[in-house]
């Protein structure tokens, strides 16, 4: 590396921390306010931030909520799937632990209004353009992601009698985002170990 390329790379680094530093903020503004809420003028009041330097950052209105979903789902994953799926076992425990990923998720309060993606889905539920698109198939992932662990733990024999794979991972889905809903709503993390019995029940054979 050549002197006159260190200070170029030392700008670029610090311009990928700002930009990183600006959408967590963005992803906690928008599970308060609403994603349709998020704008470069609203952020840069949120962050005391420029409006100029935002639009520098991102461009325009769709581009920071496309880049909020991304951080959002960067954080879903170093949150919830990894750790879940660390142990590189798929079947009824890693399906566990991602039911209580996701639970402990919530009940810390990693964004303010919840489950970033629930509240995207119910905002963005029915409406055309890309950020609509991209929440969807985040949520998509997610739904994927149950069902295969599901799957691979009907195979292996660990789930009760004649359960039917694609059932219990709706089920599994529904009891996380509906605890998420109830949770926030009404600030009562009591629902957590009512939800973390529940999934117990559905997965024990």
């Amino acid at each position: 590396m050549t002197n006159a390329e260190a200070p170029e790379r030392r700008t670029r680094a610090a311009g990928e921390l700002s930009r990183r530093r600006v959408l967590e903020q963005a992803a906690q503004l928008a599970t308060v306010e609403g994603l349709d809420g998020l704008s470069v003028g609203r952020l840069a009041e949120a962050c005391g931030m420029p409006k100029s330097s935002l639009y520098q950052l991102f461009g325009s209105k769709e581009q920071l909520q496309l880049a909020t979903v991304e951080a959002a789902r960067e954080s879903f994953t170093k949150e919830v799937v990894l750790p879940a799926l660390a142990s590189n076992n798929p079947g009824r425990a890693q399906l566990l632990a991602l039911c209580k990923g996701y639970l402990s998720y919530i009940e810390r309060r990693v964004f303010p209004g919840g489950c970033f993606f629930v509240g995207a889905a119910a905002e963005m539920g029915g409406r055309p353009g890309r950020v609509a698109q991209r929440v969807a198939q985040v949520q998509q992932e997610w739904r994927d992601l149950l069902l295969y662990e599901a799957d691979q733990a009907a195979q292996q024999g660990e789930l009760p009698t004649n359960t039917e794979p694609a059932q219990l991972a709706f089920e599994l889905g529904v009891i996380l985002a509906g605890t998420n809903i109830v949770s926030v709503l009404h600030d009562d993390n009591t629902v957590i170990a009512r939800a973390d019995n529940a999934i117990h029940a559905r997965l024990t054979p």
